[in-house]
């Protein structure tokens, strides 16, 4: 069985009755859409889909730094007044 990720699930045919109440209802947390009792899809907020993608983009930079870390004969020495 599938793991729904949200505290807050609403089939489909709710969701699609009135959609702006189940984002009302959810106050500000996830919802999952389920089809068939199956997540579809999540519904979250735009501050909420805004604060993922940074958390994104910053474990993405902390991988970039980790390999570059690990690469020192490439390193460049720099004088940190220089900056």
């Amino acid at each position: 069985m599938e793991a729904i990720l949200s505290n807050i699930a609403v089939s489909m045919s709710e969701f699609k009755k009135n959609p702006a109440a189940v984002l009302r209802e959810a106050n500000n947390r996830p919802v999952a859409v389920l089809n068939h009792n199956r997540a579809a899809f999540y519904m979250v907020e735009p501050h909420l889909f805004e604060a993922m993608l940074d958390e994104i983009a910053d474990q993405s930079l902390h991988q970039t730094v980790l390999s570059r870390l690990a690469d020192k004969s490439r390193a460049v020495e720099v004088d940190i007044d220089d900056l």
